[in-house]
């Protein structure tokens, strides 16, 4: 028993914590999916989510500004989306009547594509109007967690109400759709407001706007890429044979840059587990020994009665596998839920890892035949005679 648990811990932290980052890729898969395949976005360089593959800090590039991406709509030809959007608070508290939030609501800049460009929905109310895009107004449109916090989970309350985001009073014009958390933010704790009304109240000289576009579903994703970027390097006054001083991503691009650093990630977690797994097979083979000392009168038995060296030597090999199946099975099954618990604290989606079950399996068979096979040789080569003497 004590055995069978040191191996199922071991597989449970093995299929765990590789079911955990599974689980949370492929709920970022669906959440880069709601974009679209045809967009991709115009960021400052080097903040995004590259990393630092060299260990070195990378500088980031000059900021994008306001009227640079302004241009960038004014200027565009094709037929696509433009949108543009910065985040004027991270840290911000909102407060309706005698109720408030917790200070984490992120309050985000917006134009007139933004929610068509990110697929965004409305679930209550109406986006902004053309003239509050305009003129900066002081309106917004909120999160489903706010609405649970504030008005009791009932999003018509919350139409045409005033709350107040750091000392600043807004009317609420619409309530977004649940979302759930995308990359390092959770949407749902998320406030749109005009993009003016950011820049008149949050605004500052240096700050770097960030662009999204998409492409209808006919247009070539690569020439429409090309040409925003031909048209963005203009605009920005970069010289021919000058590198860009921005970054295009796609969704899938990002999502490649993630999943390269979980394949890291992964191979840590097998390593880890392996040598848990190692410990377990070499409890197991010090068990085995004693087995065959312990059961040297019923090996002699056996012998005497016909049984040959194979027969002796399947015995204690099946007997090895045996408990290791068991303990992995356990530990398999603990895994996914442990996994997909984390996942789920971490907004992510249940899933079941046939790939790890199956590593899982084979991985237990292994180390089942290497813990075995010595104490089945040494029980297989036992004398007859001696083991029915053996007290």
């Amino acid at each position: 028993m004590l055995t069978m648990l040191i191996i199922a811990f071991g597989v449970m932290a093995l299929v765990g914590i590789l079911t955990a980052i599974d689980s949370i890729l492929s709920s970022m898969t669906n959440n880069f999916s709601g974009l679209g395949a045809n967009s991709f976005s115009i960021i400052q360089k080097n903040v995004g989510f590259r990393g630092h593959p060299d260990g070195k800090r990378r500088i980031p590039g000059p900021p994008i500004s306001f009227e640079q991406a302004m241009m960038l709509v004014e200027k565009n030809k094709l037929p696509t989306k433009i949108a543009v959007f910065a985040t004027a608070s991270s840290s911000e508290k909102v407060i309706y009547g005698d109720k408030s939030t917790n200070p984490e609501i992120s309050i985000l800049g917006i134009n007139e594509h933004y929610l068509d460009v990110n697929a965004l929905n409305i679930k209550a109310g109406r986006p902004f109007s053309s003239t509050e895009y305009q003129h900066g107004v002081n309106v917004c449109i909120i999160g489903n967690d706010i609405v649970k916090r504030l008005f009791s989970n009932r999003p018509q309350s919350a139409i045409d109400r005033d709350i107040s985001i750091g000392g600043k009073k807004f009317r609420i014009v619409g309530v977004m759709e649940e979302q759930g958390s995308s990359m390092t933010s959770n949407l749902d704790k998320q406030i749109e407001i005009p993009l003016l009304t950011q820049k008149k109240l949050y605004g500052f000289q240096d700050q770097s706007y960030s662009i999204g576009i998409s492409t209808p579903v006919k247009m070539n994703l690569d020439d429409a890429i090309d040409y925003t970027t031909g048209l963005f390097r203009n605009i920005r006054r970069l010289k021919a044979g000058v590198d860009n001083d921005f970054e295009v991503q796609q969704a899938d691009a990002i999502m490649k840059i993630l999943e390269d650093n979980s394949s890291t990630l992964r191979i840590a977690t097998i390593g880890i587990g392996l040598i848990t797994l190692l410990g377990a097979a070499i409890g197991l083979m010090n068990i085995m020994l004693v087995s065959v000392t312990e059961r040297t009168r019923e090996i002699g038995i056996r012998k005497a009665l016909g049984a040959t060296r194979n027969n002796i030597l399947v015995q204690f090999l099946v007997e090895a596998i045996v408990i290791c199946q068991i303990g992995g099975l356990l530990g398999i099954f603990f895994g996914i839920l442990a996994g997909n618990s984390i996942a789920l604290i971490l907004k992510g989606g249940f899933i079941i890892p046939w790939g790890w079950i199956i590593l899982g399996i084979v991985t237990c068979v292994i180390v089942g035949l290497i813990s075995g096979i010595y104490p089945a040789m040494k029980a297989s080569r036992l004398d007859p005679v001696e083991s029915l003497r053996y007290e």
